[in-house]
């Protein structure tokens, strides 16, 4: 089974800023809007509310062709069957994910402002990797300070797609695409806006305005 193109914009449905009971609507709207990549972050403690959640979520995706990422959760992605998972510092290592995921699996791993985790996290079998943040950032105010010129590396010297994430406006994020990315990480960006449809279709436009190839 082929792995789907990873490019275009990348909403994060971050369970701390999404009632429960509009996580369905606001991300269909977002999908309404041309998000190809989907991913649940949820840090609660309450693991049967979680797989509702992302089996939900699963379903829409599924039922629109979008890509579904849970965030840390590997054996939650495992046992519903989610397209891929996304790592960070602290979360399960690329091979035991992999082990327990499979081949198909996607694996995206968060570099923050460090190239040779990067580099590693290529070695080792991920499958993208996101440095950020980029611009000041609501949803981790504390997240380090990633240099865009990391995105011009990553270009030149990565062989898989490339995420940028952390403050990513519609007005900021075509500066990231110039430099490499091939994917723009979301969170406040789409789902604090009033319009969620709109916002979506706001980052969509970048990546047809912009003409970047990425890599697949």
């Amino acid at each position: 089974m082929n792995k789907p193109v990873l490019r275009g914009l990348y909403v994060i449905a971050d369970a701390q800023t999404i009632d429960d009971a509009q996580l369905v609507v606001k991300v269909a709207a977002a999908i309404k809007g041309g998000a190809a990549i989907v991913q649940y972050r949820d840090k609660r403690p309450d693991a049967a509310r979680a797989e509702a959640n992302a089996r939900a979520l699963l379903r829409l995706c599924q039922e629109h062709q979008v890509t579904f990422i849970i965030n840390d959760a590997v054996a939650l992605a495992a046992h519903i069957g989610a397209h891929g998972v996304h790592l960070g510092k602290d979360d399960q290592g690329i091979r035991e994910a992999r082990e327990l995921l499979g081949d198909h699996a996607i694996i995206g791993v968060s570099c923050y402002d460090q190239f040779s985790r990067a580099e590693l996290a290529e070695k080792i079998g991920a499958d993208y990797v996101a440095f950020g943040r980029f611009y000041p950032s609501a949803t981790k105010p504390e997240a380090v300070q990633a240099e865009i010129e990391l995105l011009q590396r990553a270009r030149q010297y990565l062989h898989i797609p490339v995420c940028a994430i952390g403050g990513i406006t519609a007005d900021n994020g075509a500066a990231l695409l110039h430099a490499g990315a091939d994917m723009l990480a979301v969170v406040q960006g789409v789902f604090a806006q009033q319009d969620i449809t709109l916002a979506a279709q706001k980052f969509s436009n970048l990546f047809t305005h912009q003409g970047h190839i990425g890599l697949v």
